[in-house]
């Protein structure tokens, strides 16, 4: 299928501030219809008015389709889609979507579900909150971290009554000495599953607590950026697939994945982030430098995540089990 033709403009309703730095964008069909139905986690992919196009989480309940709603946090640091986004798009506008697609579901059937959330990494999760006050199971709790009060997204709608003791909001102002502390929440597995969303360095930490858990009860999503994955420092390497000896080059800030494509051979794959397990490849030779967050630490040695992870310097080819 072609990818442009999943694309559909939808009418931007409402574009307002919901925080500092935090923007809403309310969306709907132009004609009135319903919107394709969506899964708590889910995303959707936008084309922007420059052509880039840019993943972000659906906040609204899965329950509605007449419109979507997403949340956008303005980055001068990033690559320009969302201050393009914030800045330029207005009601009435149109926007290119791909229809939703979920890497972050609510899956299994845990006692209780704990969501750890750091900054913009609330949207999703505002839709797993929707949809699970909407059925009334299983227990969950929220803890919300972020610098400032000013910086907290849906700080009003989470501080309502009927949430008292289920969300805890925490700010740091940037200071690592007032960083919460999760470990008493992460100890035990107790048949709970976690699901968490935000900057890389609060995901690695969640996954280094959890590592006693089993690999099923963890969840992260990081909006498919794969954000902190290629670094400037990064060398070329090859990989050579076993099963036919072919050799694919692997340029510097090029990933596996996207080397493998472009070279015409199919790897199953989702997030492109490191973060759903879709990519998981056998590693047969070959030391890698690996920047997921899904393999546990024994499943290291001969499997590799091939959409974020890389030949670990003074390696020169990883042999695949492709």
């Amino acid at each position: 299928m072609d990818e442009d033709a999943e694309f559909r403009p939808l009418r931007v309703l409402a574009a307002a501030a919901i925080a500092q730095g935090i923007f809403r964008f309310d969306l709907a069909d132009p004609d009135g219809a319903a919107l394709p139905d969506f899964t708590a986690g889910a995303h959707l992919r936008v084309r922007l008015p420059n052509g880039l196009t840019r993943r972000y989480s659906l906040c609204s309940d899965p329950a509605e389709t007449v419109s979507y709603s997403i949340a956008v946090k303005r980055d001068p640091a990033g690559q320009g889609g969302s201050v393009l986004l914030c800045d330029q798009v207005k009601a009435g506008d149109l926007l290119p979507c791909a229809p939703p697609r979920n890497d972050f579901p609510l899956t299994g059937n845990p006692v209780s579900r704990l969501f750890i959330a750091g900054g913009i990494g609330i949207t999703p999760i505002m839709s797993m909150i929707r949809h699970l006050q909407a059925e009334g199971r299983p227990p969950w709790k929220l803890v919300y971290l972020t610098r400032s009060a000013a910086e907290t997204a849906f700080r009003e709608e989470l501080s309502a009554p009927e949430l008292k003791g289920r969300v805890v909001i925490h700010h740091d102002g940037g200071d690592p000495d007032r960083a919460y502390d999760l470990w008493p929440l992460l100890d035990q597995p107790k048949g709970r599953h976690i699901h968490c969303c935000g900057p890389r360095g609060l995901m690695q930490a969640v996954r280094d607590m959890t590592g006693h858990w089993p690999a099923s009860a963890v969840h992260f999503e990081d909006f498919g950026t794969g954000s902190g994955q290629k670094r400037a420092d990064d060398a070329p390497f090859a990989v050579r697939l076993a099963s036919t000896g072919a050799r694919v080059d692997v340029p510097a800030g090029t990933t596996i994945l996207e080397a493998l494509r472009a070279s015409g051979v199919a790897v199953s794959h989702s997030c492109e982030s490191g973060t759903c397990g879709s990519c998981r490849t056998g590693l047969l030779e070959g030391e890698a430098d690996h920047r997921d967050l899904v393999l546990m630490e024994h499943e290291k040695a001969n499997r590799i995540m091939v959409c974020v992870s890389r030949a670990a310097p003074g390696t020169d080819e990883l042999v695949l089990d492709l």
